[in-house]
């Protein structure tokens, strides 16, 4: 059976959505987290779900959209990987040149 790591970088990110999303609310903060961690089990059970974009990147990664974010990961034998999660509206290829390893 599969499982789902988080990298340092998606850590970092889940932290900023919940912070930024916070000042406003933070009932809203948790439930998108919440949310949001629901996804990475759905990828578990369901790691064909995403999408490859190579006209993003030529890492191998596949995309999973989840309401206005987008959750990164990469599939290997035992493990998924969620890489980074993003806002959907930010220059991608930008982002990636900068998170991505």
């Amino acid at each position: 059976m599969k499982e789902y790591v988080l990298s340092k970088g998606a850590e970092l990110d889940l932290n900023e959505i919940w912070e930024y999303i916070a000042q406003d609310n933070l009932d809203a903060a948790d439930r998108w987290v919440e949310k949001l961690f629901e996804a990475f089990e759905s990828l578990v059970r369901n790691p064909g779900l995403g999408h490859k974009r190579e006209d993003l990147t030529a890492h191998p990664l596949l995309f999973w959209p989840v309401g206005a974010y987008l959750v990164l990961y990469r599939v290997q034998l035992e493990l998924i990987e969620i890489v980074a999660v993003t806002q959907g509206a930010r220059d991608i290829p930008s982002f990636l040149g900068q998170s991505i390893q």
